[in-house]
């Protein structure tokens, strides 16, 4: 326990408005030779001075606070608040620790809320500053339940002297420096958690209950720890068991495209099931992204495809969208026509989308992708993998055996791999299969 000092001088009431900034005591004295030699071991570093906000209310009975210096040897400014009143109007930003006179009378009579309301309250008024609560000398219970309630720390009131002191600002405000750091790094890990969770949670489900189709996706995004971009896709089946898939990418890459992506996936869910198709039902998606979008510039392109419910006939309408690619037995994979591709959704007022209708055949393989997965580099060059060598890359892994999830797995692991990295640009691939 530290040797109480003899009291020497009252309270500094610097910038208080009560009285001038004390002077140096002069001397050799206990304290003056306590400050030289604290000065001496300690070089100064140039950091910032520390600030003190001393709470109390009976400056003839304080206890005295010597000459404090911080670890640089920078002299630690000390301001002094006779209530909670002048308290808050001395606590500016520039505070960095508050020493509390636990004995001061608590605000408007809160006494009935224990003889901590005034640490309670001052805790509530200075949430970010670091706190020190002072007490009678052998009142350790009392320190430590100050301590429990939210203080960084506890001194006896006459036991103080300059190095302890001076080490107990320190020592809370680096406390309150790193319990500060830890809650921000906790509500981010949870902030990050609840991202995740909403954007798998808007991930769709196929609806395929009663098809005889096989279904695989595969879905990443180009944002740097994201789960959702600005691609999107589903598949839904209707009671007349036709089966209808969609996959689109709104430009961009930012949480902003992401949540218009879920948007026009779900107006495509609803008003497919509420029986529109081809033309009528991208005219309404039209107008939905033209009411959601943030800047007139904004489009999304989208391939819609629909699968009678015999499974050997499909009607496509694309909208500014690559071809899907289809893969029969004993025929190389090929993409879909794509000579009447309509223009993206958002750029034409009026515009029309006309729907092909495309032979699939008894046994097959239907993939819908968005340009992530084409426009990936080859190389050290810039030279794009395009269309044609995604088709290429697909029948190698074809013959190789490659189906359904694996198939899209060693997909946009090749185009990885070939662009050097991860790629900028979402990528979203839909595998639909028809077997006999």
């Amino acid at each position: 326990m530290p040797v109480p000092v003899p009291r020497q001088r009252a309270i500094p009431a610097v910038e208080s408005g009560q009285a001038p900034a004390a002077a140096p005591a002069q001397g050799g004295g206990p304290l003056k030779e306590e400050a030289n030699r604290t000065e001496a071991a300690a070089p100064n570093a140039g950091g910032t001075t520390l600030t003190l906000l001393l709470i109390e209310d009976d400056p003839a009975g304080s206890p005295v606070l010597p000459e404090l210096r911080d670890a640089s040897g920078t002299s630690i400014r000390v301001r002094t608040a006779r209530n909670l009143t002048e308290a808050e109007r001395l606590l500016t930003d520039d505070v960095h620790c508050i020493l509390l006179d636990l004995a001061l009378p608590a605000p408007g009579g809160k006494e009935t809320e224990g003889e901590l309301a005034v640490l309670k309250h001052v805790l509530e008024l200075a949430p970010r500053h670091a706190v020190l609560a002072l007490t009678a000398s052998g009142d350790a219970e009392r320190g430590t339940e100050a301590v429990r309630v939210g203080a960084q720390d506890y001194l006896f009131r006459d036991e103080l002297d300059g190095r302890l002191l001076s080490r107990a600002i320190r020592y809370a405000v680096e406390r309150k420096r790193s319990l500060t750091t830890e809650r921000k790094l906790a509500e981010g890990r949870l902030r990050a958690q609840e991202n995740r969770r909403l954007e798998r949670g808007l991930l769709p489900t196929p609806l395929l209950d009663g098809s005889a189709l096989r279904f695989a996706a595969r879905y990443r995004p180009g944002r740097s720890r994201a789960l959702l971009g600005g691609d999107f896709y589903d598949t839904v089946r209707t009671p007349d068991g036709t089966v209808h898939a969609m996959i689109g990418d709104v430009c961009g890459h930012g949480p902003d495209e992401a949540a218009l992506g879920v948007e026009l996936r779900i107006a495509w869910r609803a008003l497919t099931l509420a029986g529109l198709s081809g033309d009528e039902l991208l005219g309404t998606l039209q107008e939905v992204l033209e009411h959601e979008r943030s800047d007139e510039e904004i489009f999304a392109t989208l391939c819609t495809v629909d699968i009678a419910p015999d499974g050997r006939r499909a009607g496509l309408c694309l909208a500014g969208h690559p071809a899907p690619l289809v893969a029969r037995p004993g025929r190389p994979a090929e993409l879909l026509p794509y000579e009447d591709n309509g223009p993206a959704l958002g750029l034409l007022k009026g515009a029309r989308w006309p729907r092909m209708q495309v032979d699939l055949g008894a046994e097959w393989s239907l993939m819908l992708y968005t340009d992530g997965l084409i426009e990936g580099r080859v190389g050290s060059g810039g030279e794009r993998l395009g269309q044609e060598g995604m088709v290429e890359m697909v029948r190698r892994q074809l013959a190789a055996g490659l189906t359904g999830e694996a198939l899209l797995r060693a997909a946009v692991n090749e185009v990885r791999q070939l662009n050097g990295g991860e790629l900028t640009d979402d990528v979203a691939v839909v595998l639909l299969d028809r077997g006999v």
